[in-house]
């Protein structure tokens, strides 16, 4: 349908940042080293996830999209099918997150994607909230250095971020095991305030300082960008891959962590972590990094650039995540598809047909939104975002009365409320004065006149109509007035 049909949204869609070299690469090579690939990942459908080889897991993953770049690629290439076979123990992988923020957000469901896609397969995953590394700041696509945070205000964000990353893993637990799913993988949330807040400086320079080359850490795309810039690099923010590559190095030492994950913009942190690893242990690890997500002016989703669709709910509900995803462009929702949702790719492609033959449906969009929001924020974040939908755009009296004040404070975020008694006789033109909706005198009867005004979605054009429970005032005891096309008022009837 034309987009001028669609509900009207604040929010850019966001596209798939392009730098997906290295993901065609491990594609080729597994491909060489997996004989037959297409067929085995036709087979590996059509039986249970667990029995999957190294071929389905690892081809399943780059034929979503979810794999950008493989480090080091002909290591990869050549020892991750077989780690990954039946009947091998599981591996270990990790992904790091620093608490920049109090909530996770879109722009982070990728990575933790993946982790989930690994520990569905049975294998173990690490989720590591940066205590410690925030403090730092990572200078990673950065222009200037950030300001250093207050200590405090770290501890909470990283309380807040492993909550969040809680919230996700048991919402996936739970769904999955609803559908009748496999056996997990375990899962761990960390922080590396618990190593390298007790690490002594002397300590760290002497072991892993020792182990680390200037000239790796400087030819660093952003490291040299930054190093040219007028304001320069801070030793704080030169120092920070070289904590990071720690934390790989703890990881491996403590939790047999051999994969790191991370976004694209992540790889030169992720090279360091593999040259220290593999100098002080002589293993060989790998990481793999999942692509960015861009507004559709190219700018990186997240709180720096001031585009962030939060995971948590007090920041971003489970509406307007919802309605974030309903809104994407035909161009994109199938390879959203297959990045933010654990839909086999055969019902994404049969998905995808339907919606070639009744694209006024917009099915794609719907079980986008519908599966995102059921992991982020579970069954019952689902239902609401869908009775917010069904109030705010069917204008549904039914979706209203089940509506919570929670609910309603959530889907009209900017609206004014007011706490009204009802007194005997009380008409619209009183309930509208009353909430202050309308100006005084003959203008704002004149508006209910013109059909300005609407009641629970029920538009009144008689000032002199008097409120009648049930219709004007619901049997949760609230009223949504809604003065010409946007503004609302919400109303609660004390002592009906």
């Amino acid at each position: 349908p034309p987009r001028s049909q669609r509900p009207p949204g604040k929010m850019a869609a966001p596209t798939l940042g392009r730098r997906g070299r290295g993901a065609a690469g491990l594609w080729g090579g597994l491909r060489r080293a997996v004989p037959s690939l297409l067929p085995l990942r036709r087979r590996a459908h059509e039986q249970p996830r667990r029995a999957r080889g190294a071929g389905g897991l690892l081809a399943e993953l780059c034929e979503r999209g979810l794999f950008q770049e493989v480090f080091p690629a002909p290591s990869a290439e050549e020892q991750l099918p077989g780690l990954l076979e039946p009947g091998r123990p599981p591996l270990t992988a990790y992904c790091g997150f620093d608490p920049t923020a109090d909530s996770l957000h879109v722009g982070h469901l990728l990575p933790v994607m993946a982790l989930l896609h690994f520990q569905r397969a049975g294998h173990n995953v690490v989720a590591v909230v940066g205590g410690a590394t925030a403090r730092l700041g990572d200078p990673s696509g950065r222009q200037r250095a950030r300001e250093p945070p207050p200590a405090e205000r770290v501890r909470a964000q990283a309380r807040a971020l492993r909550a969040g990353l809680g919230r996700l893993f048991e919402n996936h637990r739970e769904l999955l095991g609803a559908a009748g799913g496999e056996r997990l993988g375990r899962a761990a949330l960390l922080d590396n305030a618990r190593w390298l807040g007790r690490q002594p400086l002397l300590g760290f320079l002497g072991g892993a300082g020792g182990r680390l080359r200037m000239g790796a850490l400087l030819s660093r795309q952003s490291c040299q960008a930054r190093l040219r810039s007028p304001e320069g690099m801070s030793l704080a923010e030169f120092l920070y891959p070289a904590l990071q590559a720690y934390d790989f190095l703890h990881l491996h030492r403590h939790h047999g962590c051999r994969i790191q994950l991370g976004g694209a913009d992540q790889m030169g942190n992720i090279m360091s972590g593999y040259e220290l690893v593999t100098r002080m242990t002589g293993t060989d690890v790998f990481g793999i990094t999942v692509p960015l997500i861009t507004s559709t002016t190219g700018d990186k989703l997240g709180k720096t650039a001031g585009n962030a669709v939060w995971l948590n709910r007090d920041k971003t509900s489970p509406f307007e995540l919802y309605q974030f995803f309903v809104r994407q462009q035909d161009n994109i929702v199938e390879k959203y598809l297959k990045l933010f949702t654990f839909l086999p790719l055969e019902e994404i492609d049969h998905i995808m047909e339907m919606h070639a033959k009744e694209p006024e449906k917009w099915g794609p969009q719907k079980r986008l939104a519908a599966e995102v929001t059921k992991l982020v924020h579970g069954r019952e974040g689902l239902e609401s975002a869908k009775r917010c939908t069904k109030a705010l755009y069917h204008s549904s009296t039914e979706a209203l009365e089940a509506m919570s004040d929670q609910e309603l404070q959530e889907l009209f975020r900017q609206a004014p409320s007011a706490e009204l008694m009802l007194e005997p006789g009380m008409n619209i033109l009183d309930l509208c004065r009353k909430a202050n909706a309308i100006p005084d005198g003959p203008s704002g009867y004149q508006k209910i006149a013109d059909g300005g005004v609407s009641v629970n979605g029920i538009r009144v054009t008689n000032p002199e109509t008097v409120l009648v429970l049930g219709q004007h005032i619901l049997k949760n005891g609230v009223s949504l007035l809604r003065i010409g096309k946007k503004n609302y008022y919400i109303i609660k009837w004390l002592q009906l």
